[in-house]
């Protein structure tokens, strides 16, 4: 294996909330209410759409707001990996990683281990940073270790799953991977939002069944599958060793999902999906110098 490469969740497709529109030579977001599964390959008019998305959107009978899914691994920190990421907007290279107590920082001479305050409270980031999460899930039946990726960097999506995997783990004795589940689209108004409504993703037991049935599924599919050999405990250990391969979890494939994520309607992602950020240098430089100008008065 690689040293130093990241061994991600095999990537069939995106879970988005709404779309990209080119205004004025940028991509930028439109809001939307409802899920949009895209392929991995992108065209002059944005993310070519998923064969599922059609047909989840015809069952679904028009908007598409909750997906039938299931989680690749018992473990749910594997399923959703949250971190604290500052991305440099001109190459979508992530330039700081950390979790609220440590942090790996790529450098001019490598990565090196920081201490991590968080977003608000970091020198170094400056604003820049946002709380970073990514949650796969398999959609359909077609590939059992492929999955669908939802990026995202909603405070409310974020806490939100990360409750609902700690749960569903917990009431299902450690049986996540096997729980009939559903994203679910859910909206809210606060004072941040001027009374706006805002949608955030939350994780539910799949439409028409009760907990105690889901549990039932579940443990009757966990049963199976042992029957068959299917190792989970193995498949969650493989997982969690290449994710412990690489610095970083995210490649420069994924710098037009990063950047879009990150700086919306700032630096801008040019039609072709290239970053158009501001010149003057990297993030990473940008942000050194101001570091040292602050700590020379």
């Amino acid at each position: 294996m690689l040293k130093g490469l990241a061994i991600t969740p095999p990537v069939v497709g995106r879970i988005s909330i709404g779309r990209m529109v080119e205004r004025n030579g940028k991509r930028l977001p439109e809001k939307d209410d409802q899920f949009t599964l895209t392929s991995q390959v992108q065209n002059r008019e944005g993310w070519v759409l998923h064969p599922l998305d059609e047909a989840l959107r015809k069952e679904a009978g028009g908007k598409l707001r909750s997906i039938p899914v299931r989680l690749l691994f018992n473990d749910p920190g594997l399923n959703l990996r949250a971190d604290y990421s500052l991305f440099d907007r001109t190459t979508g290279r992530p330039v700081c990683v950390g979790n609220g107590e440590t942090s790996r920082r790529m450098g001019k001479d490598g990565i090196t281990q920081e201490v991590c305050p968080g977003p608000d409270g970091c020198p170094f980031a400056m604003g820049e940073c946002k709380a970073y999460a990514r949650l796969n899930v398999r959609v359909g039946d077609e590939d059992e270790l492929g999955s669908f990726v939802l990026r995202t960097t909603s405070y409310n999506t974020i806490r939100t799953l990360a409750a609902r995997l700690a749960y569903f783990d917990a009431v299902s004795d450690g049986r996540l991977a096997c729980m009939p589940l559903e994203l679910k689209l859910r909206g809210k108004s606060t004072t941040m939002s001027f009374r706006s409504a805002i949608y955030y993703v939350d994780l539910v037991v799949r439409s028409g069944l009760s907990l105690e049935q889901a549990i039932g599924e579940a443990r009757a599919l966990d049963q199976a599958r042992k029957d068959a050999g299917f190792d989970q405990a193995a498949l969650d250990e493989a997982a969690r060793l290449g994710f412990a391969n690489g610095a970083f979890e995210d490649l420069v494939e994924d710098v037009p999902a990063v950047v879009e994520e990150f700086y919306p309607g700032e630096a801008g992602v040019a039609g072709n999906g290239v970053p158009s950020g501001p010149s003057g240098g990297s993030l990473q430089d940008r942000l050194e110098s101001k570091v040292a100008r602050i700590a020379g008065g």
